[in-house]
């Protein structure tokens, strides 16, 4: 499951959201404001962040260019979630909008999908044996075979 960051100044929102992740096996860090939500960045290692748009102070576009802008977070996914339709600034730097009232569904749907290729990214990279090593292993020498005694075997 993924560690996500949930950015709300209504805590109705976050409680709500924060319940329907955690009861589908995620990681919730809460934040009511951008300042909350950067130091939050700072100190966890967040897979995914969902914030509203309309907030006082920084609002969810500035927080995504912000957030975006460090180099530990410029490929973060960000979900932006607004009552209002979606901004139409020059630069998007979030992920994917949802208009509010989001379905759960789609939300976690989303956040399946990012996690899934973070992952998948992360896999470590083992290194290729060769042909004749893979062919040493499996022949082994009878010396080290364990006899198997027939009355036993199931």
């Amino acid at each position: 499951m993924a560690n996500v960051l949930l950015v709300d100044d209504d805590a109705e929102n976050l409680w709500s959201l924060q319940l329907a992740l955690e009861s589908d096996g995620h990681h919730v860090s809460v934040a009511g404001d951008a300042n909350c939500a950067l130091d939050i960045l700072r100190r966890e290692s967040i897979q995914l962040m969902i914030t509203d748009y309309e907030m006082p102070g920084i609002d969810g576009v500035e927080l995504c260019r912000l957030v975006h802008e460090q180099p530990a977070h410029s490929r973060l996914p960000i979900v932006l979630l607004s009552a209002a339709a979606e901004p139409q600034s020059q630069s998007q730097s979030w992920t994917r909008f949802f208009r509010k009232p989001a379905r759960i569904q789609d939300l976690t749907a989303t956040l399946d999908a990012h996690v899934a290729v973070h992952q998948r990214a992360m896999r470590p990279q083992y290194p290729r044996a060769s042909v004749r090593a893979v062919l040493r292993c499996q022949v082994l020498p009878e010396s080290r075979w364990i006899p198997v005694d027939v009355d036993c075997w199931p």
